[in-house]
């Protein structure tokens, strides 16, 4: 022991002998990549790419393995150290390396070498990577009906375009290295490329002075266009576009609302985190956003992509995602915080109240029918989205955590919080229990139970309000009058959340009062004092609150059809004279669902087939009467909600004929609660032909009209989310 204390002390000892452990040497960092510097020259016609990249590292000790990530397709030709070269360095050592993919791989290689031995300054190492190779993987067709995936294409450089992306796996790369960037990028005359960060005074030169995950480069025939510009906050940004000849004519639509959502957002999140924001577009279907720029499809383009869940979102991602990084395999926040602040709160900060509501209204459905009671995971489980119950987890269900944070803490409370989170963790990676310090610092308030309550909980509050009363109140004094007191009684089923939720009673002349009120039982009783007796009362009015929401509660809609267990479509009798735009919708159904276990698949039932009641379940019929005997059976469930007329249809009592005229409705079925009939009907197949392309994109609503493809109305009815409870007079 004597001897332990002295070496401590002094360090070192003559003739005190230690175990190994004692004096091993202090660990260094793991490896990490603090910059690339990289040469690019893209071969479209040839689908080549031939680049050296000169990297410089960090940590690691000397003989230390190194396994860097390159695509399979990549011939890495020779790894040099140029730690002491100066530019233009012709000759350095060359460092032998392995490699240990598999013949005809699609996994990235490893390439394996040893860290060399001399360091430079900080003992930096600094290696130059030359290698080329075809990157050809044309985007695929979307598997999905609704969205698609970065991973239609892991790469490609082509005629039609080049998109390289971190899937590529274009350039060596260290696992978990945060790194910026310089790159040279040489393409075909008439051709220009777009990186992250910004160009420099020759184009094809781009520096990335905030540190990344990964670098996306693309490359196109574009017409560029750009603006200097001055945010309110005095910030100094270069807005761009990077738009094909046929949309170039859009180009200050994009840059005036680029530069109006970072106005909105600035004041919010803090100064935006980089020099340049471009909108770029892209050869293939996609809504990407990457540091400094977005990367959309054209078809998204020509739909002018500029509201606040479009362009909005990609540049809410500056800050959140692109800025603040994210440990996926610890939980994806960053998607729930986008959606938050764009998709939802950016309608609020300009005041359409009207609007926010609808936007919660239309998180909670989407949780509702996407996401069964038993199929839930917690937030803090979310990755990325592969379908639509991800979606509604990930990003709806994540969204309205933060509204539920907002709602607990308060307002100055959650905005300096969230402000501080940039501040805090810019060109970092947090995760949930980061998020958890920030805005716990800030409140001054444990919020332990929040989190463990809404991020790590599978499932969201199911809340009913089961009974409501009326009385004198128990405190009025003899002679006071109007001294009244409801008695509210309320039921969480499954495991009680601590929660706000506000009470709404209606009374005499369509007047409201609300109130708020917590919970935290599963059985609770509520008195309110009143100053009038009230008609009735609503549960959570407004739609604040996250949670479960029935099936037979919802608006009927298409999205009801679609999710249910049991769905049958009535196939249409079909002219063999001309295509019918039906034929296309079925083939879609039985293609997507090819994969499926029978038990799950939609039944088709087709034209002449006995049928002697309406199947169980949901069922989608196709095409008016005169084409579908079905039609007129279905029909009975909407009631004088719409009607057939010689020339059209009849919605909500409002005519709409003509041969370019088509309908999309939905209807209750209260013989199968939780069930609804759909109908698609066009007054010619050529009104058709575009709706039942973009068919499944129109499920939201109880019914949409359309004239030659367009919406002209839509609307719900019988939405019972806030249904009401009358009251019990004692």
């Amino acid at each position: 022991m004597n001897c332990l204390h002295r070496l401590i002390r002094f360090s070192l000892l003559a003739g005190c002998l230690l175990p190994a452990l004692a004096v091993a040497e202090p660990v260094s960092s793991p490896p990490t990549i603090e910059h690339h510097r990289l040469t690019l020259e893209l071969l479209p016609e040839s689908h080549q790419l031939i680049a050296t990249d000169r990297v410089t590292l960090s940590g690691g000790s000397p003989g230390q393995k190194l396994a860097f990530s390159l695509a399979p397709a990549l011939q890495l030709e020779h790894i040099q150290d140029v730690t002491h070269c100066q530019e233009p360095c012709v000759t350095a050592p060359e460092l032998a390396f392995e490699r240990d993919a598999q013949p005809g791989g699609s996994e990235p290689q490893r390439v394996i070498l040893k860290q060399p031995v001399t360091g430079g300054k900080d003992g930096a190492v600094t290696l130059r990577f030359s290698y080329r190779g075809v990157v050809d993987d044309p985007p695929r067709d979307p598997r999905h009906l609704r969205f698609v995936t970065p991973s239609e294409t892991s790469g490609h450089i082509g005629p039609e375009g080049v998109y390289l992306s971190s899937e590529s796996q274009w350039y060596p790369d260290l696992d978990g290295s945060l790194a910026t960037y310089d790159v040279t990028i040489a393409v075909p005359e008439g051709w220009t490329a777009v990186t992250q960060g910004a160009p420099q005074s020759d184009p094809a030169h781009w520096v990335v002075p905030t540190k990344s995950e990964a670098l996306t480069v693309v490359a196109n025939r574009f017409v560029v266009k750009s603006r200097s510009w001055k945010a309110k906050s005095g910030q100094d940004i270069r807005l761009a576009t990077y738009l094909f000849p046929d949309e170039a004519a859009l180009a200050d639509e994009y840059l005036d609302a680029s530069a109006r959502y970072l106005d909105a957002y600035i004041p919010l999140l803090g100064p935006y985190p980089f020099s340049q924001f471009a909108v770029v577009e892209n050869f293939f279907s996609s809504g990407l956003g990457m540091p400094s720029f977005t990367l959309l499809g054209s078809g998204v383009i020509k739909r002018h992509y500029t509201q606040p869940y479009a362009l909005g979102h990609e540049i809410v991602h500056s800050w959140i995602g692109n800025g603040v990084f994210n440990r996926i395999d610890r939980g994806n926040w960053v998607e729930g915080l986008t959606t938050y602040l764009s998709n939802y709160y950016y309608h609020e900060l300009v005041g359409d109240e009207a609007q926010a509501r609808e936007q919660r209204r239309l998180m909670l459905m989407g949780y509702a029918v996407y996401v069964r009671p038993g199929e839930e995971y917690p937030v803090i489980q979310f990755s990325q989205k592969h379908d639509e119950k991800d979606n509604a987890i990930g990003y709806q269900q994540s969204a309205m955590v933060f509204h539920a944070l907002r709602q607990e803490i308060g307002e100055a409370q959650f905005w300096k919080a969230l402000r501080q989170l940039p501040a805090r963790y810019l060109g970092k990676a947090a995760e949930w229990r980061d998020l958890e310090r920030v805005f716990q610092d800030v409140a001054e308030r444990d919020l332990r139970w929040f989190f463990a309550q809404w991020v790590e909980r599978a499932g969201v509050p199911d809340i009913e309000l089961t009974g409501f009363r009326v009385q004198p109140s128990s405190a009025a004094t003899p002679g006071e009058g109007n001294g009244l007191e409801a008695i509210v009684h309320l039921a969480q089923h499954g495991t009680p959340y601590r929660i706000g939720v506000d009470l709404e009673f209606v009374l005499d002349g369509g007047r409201t009062h609300r109130t708020r009120i917590r919970l935290t039982e599963a059985q609770q009783e509520v008195i309110v004092p009143l100053s009038e007796r009230p008609l009735a009362v609503r549960l959570d009015p407004a739609l604040h609150v996250f949670r479960r929401v029935a099936r037979h509660a919802l608006a009927p809609m298409l999205n009801v059809y679609v999710t249910d267990a049991h769905r049958t479509v009535m196939v249409p009798r079909v002219s063999s004279e001309q295509p019918s735009p039906f034929s296309d919708i079925v083939q879609r159904i039985v293609a997507q669902e090819a994969e499926k276990p029978g038990i799950a698949r939609t039944t088709v039932s087709q034209p002449g087939e006995p049928t002697t009641a309406v199947p169980a379940g949901s069922v989608l019929v196709l095409g008016g009467p005169g084409e579908n005997p079905a039609a007129t059976d279905m029909l009975g469930y909407c009631g004088d909600r719409f009607q057939f007329t010689d020339k059209g249809f009849v919605v909500q009592g409002k005519v709409y004929e003509g041969s370019t005229m088509a309908v999309l409705l939905s209807c209750r079925r209260d013989d199968h609660p939780g069930s609804v009939v759909t109908m698609l009907y066009g007054v010619t197949p050529q009104a058709l032909t575009r709706v039942a392309r973009l068919l499944f994109f129109y499920g939201w609503q109880s019914y949409v009209v359309f004239h030659e493809g367009a919406v002209v109305a839509r609307g719900d009815w019988e939405d019972r989310m806030t249904a009401e409870v009358r009251s019990e007079t004692r």
